[in-house]
């Protein structure tokens, strides 16, 4: 396995583990930043199985950001605060 290919499988995991925990508030655009984060995170699922991992790290990142954002504008509520900056 190519470092590239582990890193994105790495993020793979960690992000599934954190969209099982995410709670999405009652809250003018937390849907939508949740919609966002979710695609991001399906795309990236979609280029891993595809082979192309440098594009899934990147969309797994992507992801990650989007929640991280929610959650310092309040939008999300987890557990799992170890994953993020807020």
């Amino acid at each position: 396995m190519s470092d590239i290919q582990s890193e994105a499988a790495k993020e793979m995991k960690r992000m599934a583990e954190i969209f099982a925990e995410i709670k999405v508030l009652n809250k003018p655009h937390a849907q939508e930043f949740y919609d966002f984060a979710k695609n991001y995170f399906k795309d990236g699922k979609h280029f891993y199985d595809f082979e192309k991992y440098v594009q899934a790290f990147e969309a797994f990142i992507i992801a990650w950001a989007y929640l991280d954002i929610g959650l310092k504008l309040k939008l999300f509520e987890t557990k799992l605060t170890k994953h993020f900056t807020a």
